[in-house]
């Protein structure tokens, strides 16, 4: 019996390029069941993108039922990246859940049931997609994608925490698919975190002796042209939460691999005849590495320093120890 897969996406002032997102998943060779839409704010959320998206033709006979749309609003305060999917994952039952963002552009019709084909592996509680670089894509992000998301797919499990290091628990809910008997297992995402919530499970799953699946032929078409200035809040973000999950990321170093990163672009860069682009990798770099320093050290910063870093500053409305 085919297992019964149900969708999960955070929504914030959803557009026309996301009513094509549904438009593809909704056309995929193995369609989900349902498709969970948790939106922020309910006066920013058109339903007219939804409208007539139920008449499509599915796109092959292997499933005659269309995919269900639904729609559950939250308010921005109430919004966490950890806690809200994991909200939407306890009102589903599917025996997969496959967690989208909204600006996750499917490649094809067949992410679904490539995303599916690793969990013919017991051990293997999660997979994930490859993320392409979309069009207006600069030349540094555009490699970043193929370093974090090579041509290769690859499952990981603790056995490689050695040559992977911090990349043994590399995962992302831009487009991850969970077996749901071991994410109740393993107690879900955490119910508060500021980011990194795909990664932390992912981490316990290594740490717990079961397998992470990096799908490289599931794509879907994701990027972003961050600033600097950008970066250095995502990237405090992400100390933040590393500094709050010691027992997944003490095993690891993400400088290491931050470093690797640098190295690996500025050779492609040089290989390209390209140098002038040294600069922005530079002071991209470096915003990123001050930032992931504050982060994992926000506990010695005074709250009103911690609050300025953060890009998610609604996370610090709750009292965090220090």
């Amino acid at each position: 019996m085919s297992p019964t897969i149900d969708v999960v996406i955070p929504t914030y002032r959803p557009d026309e390029h996301f009513r094509e997102v549904l438009q593809k998943l909704m056309r995929q060779s193995r369609p989900p069941r349902q498709i969970l839409l948790i939106n922020t704010e309910k006066e920013m959320f058109d339903e007219k993108l939804l409208e007539g998206l139920n008449d499509a033709e599915p796109a092959s006979c292997i499933c005659d039922a269309r995919p269900e749309i639904r729609v559950v609003h939250i308010r921005k305060m109430e919004f966490d990246h950890g806690g809200t999917r994991h909200m939407a994952a306890k009102m589903l039952d599917g025996d997969m859940i496959l967690f989208m963002t909204q600006d996750a552009m499917p490649e094809n019709s067949h992410l679904i049931e490539c995303l599916l084909r690793p969990f013919e592996d017991p051990q293997v509680c999660v997979s994930y997609a490859r993320q392409l670089p979309g069009k207006d894509c600069t030349l540094l992000e555009s490699y970043t994608r193929s370093f974090n998301y090579p041509a290769q797919s690859r499952v990981k499990t603790a056995k490689d925490l050695d040559e992977l290091g911090i990349k043994t628990a590399f995962c992302s809910n831009v487009c991850a698919m969970y077996r749901r008997s071991a994410y109740e297992e393993y107690g879900g995402f955490e119910r508060h975190t500021i980011f990194n919530e795909d990664m932390i499970f992912a981490g316990k799953l290594i740490l717990a002796g079961k397998a992470v699946a990096y799908c490289a032929d599931a794509e879907v078409i994701h990027s972003h042209n961050y600033s600097g200035r950008t970066q250095f809040h995502r990237n405090f973000d992400l100390g933040v939460s590393q500094a709050e999950h010691p027992e997944i990321f003490a095993a690891a170093s993400s400088e290491r691999e931050g470093v690797r990163l640098i190295q690996k672009t500025a050779g492609y860069l040089l290989k390209k005849r390209k140098p002038w682009f040294l600069v922005p990798l530079i002071w991209q770099s470096g915003c990123k590495y001050l930032g992931y320093r504050l982060g994992k050290n926000f506990r010695r910063l005074p709250a009103g320093i911690v609050r300025a870093c953060s890009l998610n500053k609604d996370y610090w409305n709750i009292p965090h120890g220090r």
